[in-house]
């Protein structure tokens, strides 16, 4: 299936690693040219070498910004756009809340939970969707996890800050559908990356046990059997952000292998 994405420009958050690293490549396979955003210049180049051993380096820029300034999201706009022309489709995958035992918590947790993830995101959408609604066309896509749907005791306030994502991107889906915008969001369950690992050390924190038997728990909760791969994230969000799925918007996918079998 062509998904007509060659040559569109792709912003992403968190592109360093992860489903973001994941989204790039997929992007990238698309025909598409992608401009990478991470705190970490170091990751960034190690990305950039992964990416360029199978793609062109010049359909790859790099920038390295700290989201949760409020004043970056602009600047990394400024600078991606300097670079390939108008963003086309933005996918934030940047920041997570750290997983914390109930005990654990306090005033400045919470704090920082909003900032890693509510705010990094919304200071990236904010200029963004603006400039996509004056141009009359563009596409959000938000990886934001299954923790915002359910209640987990280590996961309150990064959960939180998930569940209000999931109302922006509603929200913003509706603000933007006559400028031609569509904003959905994708919300992972367990997925193998290096995140995964800082969640499982606090799970196995707050029940007294190894984070090889909090690891084995999670899988035997998960119907499918296993755990999902980043480019498995990654096959969804491309299709979300490309002209294929032109009449979905505002929705929230949830991918964590039938854990939560409910209807919405």
């Amino acid at each position: 299936m062509d998904l007509q994405l060659t040559q569109k420009h792709v912003l992403i958050t968190g592109g360093s690693k992860g489903i973001g690293l994941a989204c790039a490549e997929t992007f990238l396979n698309e025909g598409a040219r992608v401009t990478l955003v991470s705190r970490d210049r170091a990751n960034l180049d190690v990305a950039m070498k992964a990416l360029s051993a199978h793609h062109t380096a010049a359909s790859i820029h790099t920038i390295a910004a700290d989201l949760r300034e409020a004043a970056s999201g602009l600047a990394v706009l400024n600078n991606a756009e300097a670079h390939f022309g108008p963003v086309d489709v933005l996918v934030n995958s940047a920041g997570a809340a750290k997983r914390t035992p109930p005990e654990e918590l306090n005033p400045q947790v919470w704090h920082d939970a909003m900032q890693a993830k509510y705010f990094s995101y919304i200071h990236m959408i904010d200029p963004t969707i603006q400039r996509m609604g004056q141009r009359g066309s563009g596409v959000v896509v938000n990886v934001i996890g299954a923790g915002g749907k359910v209640a987990s005791p280590i996961h309150m306030p990064g959960g939180a800050a998930n569940a209000a994502l999931m109302l922006a991107t509603a929200g913003l889906a509706t603000a933007y559908a006559a400028k031609g915008v569509r904003v959905n969001a994708v919300n992972p369950g367990a997925t193998v990356t290096d995140r995964l690992k800082e969640g499982f050390a606090a799970d196995a924190r707050a029940n007294g046990i190894s984070e090889q038997e909090a690891m084995k728990r999670t899988t035997a909760r998960i119907p499918l059997g296993r755990m999902a791969e980043p480019r498995e994230i990654a096959d969804a969000v491309v299709f979300l952000a490309s002209p294929r799925a032109s009449y979905i918007s505002g929705v929230s996918l949830t991918m964590d292998g039938v854990m939560t079998p409910t209807v919405f």
